[in-house]
């Protein structure tokens, strides 16, 4: 079947699929439906290699930390992020367009090294 992390509200969805052989989805299109965005949510899929991700709040304030590796998938929806590569990566990025350039996001400060704290 089908199961969704996300809420219906959210403006990007992830779920995860696990169907047995010769299961069929029936064609489909998505019809144009008005959808208003104010968010940028985004998708990453780490190919390869290992990324730390750092979580901030919507205050800029420093959270915790997670290690992601080959195969893994983040949906990163609120608050701020930072990253640091800890091997050579490869991460596949899908969001919501258009891009508007700087004035998509704003840039600030990371944790400083002793800071931070990896959660497992």
């Amino acid at each position: 079947g089908i199961n969704f992390f996300t809420p219906n509200e959210f403006s990007q969805q992830l779920a995860y699929m696990n169907h047995p052989s010769s299961y069929e989805i029936q064609p489909h299109m998505h019809n144009a439906v008005q959808r208003e965005v104010q968010f940028t949510k985004e998708v990453l899929f780490i190919k390869s290699g290992k990324v730390r991700v750092d979580f901030y709040d919507d205050e800029k304030k420093y959270i915790e930390s997670r290690v992601l590796v080959s195969g893994d998938v983040i949906l990163l929806a609120f608050g701020g992020h930072g990253f640091e590569m800890l091997e050579d990566s490869e991460i596949i990025e899908v969001k919501q367009g258009p891009y508007v350039g700087e004035k998509d996001k704003t840039r600030f400060d990371p944790v400083s090294k002793d800071q931070i704290k990896i959660k497992e």
